[in-house]
């Protein structure tokens, strides 16, 4: 016997609801959840002493519930003829005060205010489902006309969106509060579809506010959270919706092969708190009986390593793990986290609802950590810029116990944009982020020292493997072309960063001088107040697109450099290559960098491209400008990098002699720099893996 209406249409159908409750007879249909469930929230909006109207009741025991706990003055209403009935019966001795009334909710026939609040369960949901909504509509507005001024329409949903934003602006327009909780999982029938209770409370104000007041909180009695517009309570509904489904899923089904993730945010600020990553054992591990599941803590600063940042590593984490389920735990920036023991008692209620189907009742659940401490971070400098957008500059301490400065562009915070070692520890440092807000640096030098800022950066170190091979690339400008030891370097770099790379060249190489090409005013800045970059006669910067200056450098004639590296990301987040933007692989680009370079020139491209079939793409067509392409690939990483050169003598670069001969040269010459402290680097190492492409 079917229950449920074909389509969605009929559950606004008068003609429906009087068959439905012919065929179910006295049974109450309890349509989204039962008094247990709601009593909390009910109780905080409804008073005993309120005249409240129910709207849509059914032969649903809530009002009946409610007249039990001392609510008396209750009018249930409802369209259909037979649940009034049947109402009217069953509660005709027990409770003769509950009055069942056969009313249409969009024209009722009661005063305007005659009521201080409006329950209706279930009843919007299924009159929004008229295509047009149009008897939703006329329903609320007549809730609205026989509601007092501070009177409540409590509504429970389901919460699709077009029924909360129908419901929601038509509020926002009459100047009412709205306030939404998110309650528990309804169960709907089948194990595979489980959604959230909502629970509306719009508030009727005698005069509009000054602006939308719009709050969400997460459950019956969560601080309400401000939201500012329509849209965020939107985006905050469907957020617990997609959360409530993963977890119904992950409590029916594992599977290796993916790893999805949710982020929890703070109850008051709505900022998030942590991210959230469940990775499952494949169905062929051997995974001891009793490792069912176990959360896993990653260190404050760490969460962009490979071993934590990347699916690759994550799935490594939980191998060595050896659980049937991990839960992988991100801990944000701009938060506060007191203790281990203090994030694991945060994080116990909710971490528990993604525990492994089958997983026994009282199972005690590890958590896991990297020597039981939470690691540590400050952030020492943040900022907007035009081009880059939000930005950080942060401190962390690394796995080898040094601490280390990051710029991370927030948009993309899993990436760590640039890295430079600390060479002293700053003076706020510790495991417990500083309350006191830090001074702002002074003005970024020029021509002078570092400001104080920017002293504890350790020049002899690069932290980025990609920065390293750049710099061992370096040896290809000795291979077959004679000795030109001590002979000037000249550089075109496009892509500043941290400028971590271009003041290495210029401390370590010799007679380097250095052109940055850099489109982002704000990272130049970045640079020289954090990280220790310093501009002089052998080391300056160009502000601009590093496009129209090399083609404006070819158009010229007469400039020509021994090395060009491309070291830019691209700020389009669609395309399967994040560096360098497509233009700057274009042939036609890639031709005017090589009529740019010497003789015995190199140019260098970082190239991160998830696309196999574009990163080919790009391969090729710079092997059709340049003779020779070496590659080599970053453990752990996305990236290759491409060095490739033209001209006579690229024969030598199949001769592992001659590699070996060229890095062992290039060290030398580091090693015999004038600068007061030696480079930190293996040519010979980040030479051996290159390979012809």
């Amino acid at each position: 016997m079917s229950l449920l209406p074909r389509t969605a249409e009929e559950f606004s159908s008068a003609e429906y609801w009087e068959r439905f409750f012919r065929r179910r007879g006295d049974k109450a249909f309890e349509w989204y959840g039962d008094y247990g469930q709601l009593c909390g929230v009910l109780h905080r909006y409804m008073k005993p002493r309120d005249k409240v109207l129910v709207v849509g009741c059914g032969n649903s025991e809530l009002s009946e519930q409610l007249y039990d706990v001392g609510y008396q003055q209750l009018i249930s209403i409802d369209i259909s003829e037979t649940a009034v009935a049947h109402m009217k019966q069953r509660n005709a001795e027990r409770r003769p005060g509950l009055t069942f009334l056969q009313v249409d909710a969009t024209q009722t026939p009661f005063e305007s205010g005659t009521f201080q609040a409006a329950l209706d369960k279930g009843t919007l949901d299924a009159m929004a489902a008229e295509e047009e909504g149009l008897l939703a509509t006329r329903m609320l507005a007549e809730v609205g006309r026989v509601l007092a001024v501070g009177g409540r329409y409590v509504c429970v949903s389901l919460a699709q969106e077009h029924v909360v934003k129908m419901a929601v602006e038509h509020f926002v327009r009459e100047g009412w509060a709205v306030r939404a909780h998110c309650l528990g999982n309804q169960d709907c029938g089948s194990a595979s579809f489980a959604l959230p209770l909502f629970v509306l409370v719009c508030t009727k104000f005698r005069k509009p506010p000054p602006a939308p007041v719009l709050e969400v909180c997460q459950g019956e009695d969560g601080p309400p959270c401000r939201l500012a517009t329509v849209l965020e309570l939107l985006r905050v509904v469907k957020e617990r919706q997609a959360y409530a489904l993963l977890r119904q899923k992950l409590r029916t089904d594992t599977d290796g092969s993916r790893s999805p993730s949710l982020t929890l945010c703070h109850a008051s600020t709505g900022r998030p708190r942590y991210t959230l990553t469940v990775q499952d054992s494949p169905a062929t591990a051997k995974v001891p009986r009793a490792n069912h599941f176990a959360i896993f803590i990653v260190p404050q600063g760490r969460e962009s390593d490979w071993l934590y940042g990347s699916a690759e590593g994550r799935s490594q984490l939980a191998r060595s793990a050896n659980f049937r389920r991990l839960v992988i735990v991100a801990m944000h920036r701009d938060q506060e986290y007191q203790d281990m023991q203090s994030v694991q008692s945060e994080l116990s209620p909710m971490v528990m609802e993604l525990a492994p189907p089958g997983m026994p009742a009282h199972q005690q659940v590890p958590f896991l950590s990297v020597g039981g401490e939470l690691g540590w971070r400050e952030v020492v400098s943040q900022g907007k810029s035009a081009l880059s957008g939000e930005y950080c500059v942060e401190d962390v301490r690394g796995e080898d116990g040094l601490l280390y400065r990051r710029l991370v562009f927030l948009d993309n915070a899993g990436v760590v944009q640039s890295e430079s070692r600390l060479s002293s520890t700053p003076a706020a440092s510790g495991r417990k982020k500083n309350k006191k807000k830090k001074p702002k640096p002074e003005a970024p030098p020029t021509q002078g020292g570092a400001n104080t800022a920017t002293t504890a950066v350790d020049k002899t170190f690069l932290c980025c493997a990609h920065h390293q091979v750049m710099v061992a690339g370096l040896s290809l400008l000795r291979m077959g072309f004679g000795e030109s030891n001590g002979a000037p370097v000249s550089v075109l770099l496009v892509g500043l960063g941290g400028g971590g790379l271009p003041q290495f060249l210029r401390d370590f190489v010799p007679g380097a001088s250095v052109e940055v090409v850099e489109l982002d005013p704000a990272m130049l800045e970045v640079a020289q107040q954090w990280f220790g970059f310093r501009v002089d006669d052998r080391l300056k910067v160009v502000l601009g697109d590093g496009l129209e200056h090399i083609n404006t450098l070819e158009n010229q004639g007469g400039h020509s450099y021994d090395v060009i590296m491309f070291d830019v990301d691209s700020k389009d987040p669609t395309l399967g290559m994040s560096c360098p933007p497509p233009a700057f692989v274009e042939t036609t680009f890639l031709k005017k960098v090589h009529n740019l370079l010497t003789a015995r020139g190199v140019f260098m491209l970082n190239l991160v491209c998830r696309d196999s079939s574009l990163r080919e793409s790009v391969l090729e067509r710079v092997r059709e400008v340049f003779s020779c392409v070496l590659s080599r690939g970053i453990e752990g990483e996305v990236n290759q990098l491409l060095l490739c050169t033209h001209g006579e003598g690229t024969n030598t670069f199949a001769s592992p002699q001659a590699l070996r001969k060229a890095g062992k040269s290039l060290q030398e010459v580091l090693h015999a720099s004038n600068a007061p402290c030696k480079p930190e680097i293996d040519i010979a190492t980040l030479l051996g893996d290159l390979k012809i492409t």
